[in-house]
Formats: structure tokens, sequence, C-alpha cells
């Protein structure tokens, strides 16, 4: 099966400058479409980098909190590992530590 599309009877053929005229408007629209897009662009990163830089401003108690948190944890586990007498011992399976403590059992017969 084929399709043929054949122009209406009152569309008459433009001719040489009404394809110039085209091509013409065709280019001024794919330019200024360039010309939007690149505006649009630059207005999303210019918005992005001050909201950016606004967050990080405001969460930047929130940020040293952390930080002294993390300081104080990492200086209880240094005392609490100073305090043990040494390293730990035992076994970690995905994250988790696992102590296994044995016991002398001794059966006397």
């Amino acid at each position: 099966m084929q399709i043929k599309f054949i122009p209406p009877p009152s569309a008459q053929s433009t001719g040489l400058p009404g394809k110039v005229l085209a091509f013409v408007a065709t280019g001024v629209l794919a330019v200024a479409a360039l010309m939007f897009s690149a505006v649009l662009l630059a207005v999303i990163l210019v918005v992005g980098t001050l909201g950016f830089a606004y967050l990080w401003w405001k969460t930047r108690a929130v940020r040293r909190q952390l930080r002294e948190m993390q300081e104080l944890a990492r200086n209880a586990q240094a005392q609490a590992g100073a305090s043990r007498g040494g390293a730990f011992e035992g076994e970690v399976i995905e994250g988790e530590v696992v102590r296994v403590h044995e016991t002398d059992v001794r059966v006397e017969r």
C-alpha cells in the first residue's frame, strides 16, 4: 500500500524566492532558540549556585556540631580501648561486632 500526499489544488509552488525566505526564517528561528537556551542555562546555573551557597551557609553550625560529635566519639573510643588494655578481640560481620565469650567447662567424673 502506498500513500501519496497530494497538495490541495489551491496551494501553488512558492518558487525560488519563497524557498530562500523559508530558509532564512528557519535560520533565524534556530539562532533565536539557541540564544534562548543559552540564557536559560546560564540562569539555571546562577540560581543553582546561589541556592547551594545559601544552604552551605545556613548549615555551617550543624556541620560544626557534627565534627565536634565525631571528635568526641573518637576520643571516647580511644579511651575505652586504652582502659580495656588493648585492641578489640572479636569478629566483625557486616558492621556488627560479635564477641564470643568462651568459658571453661570442666566435667568431673
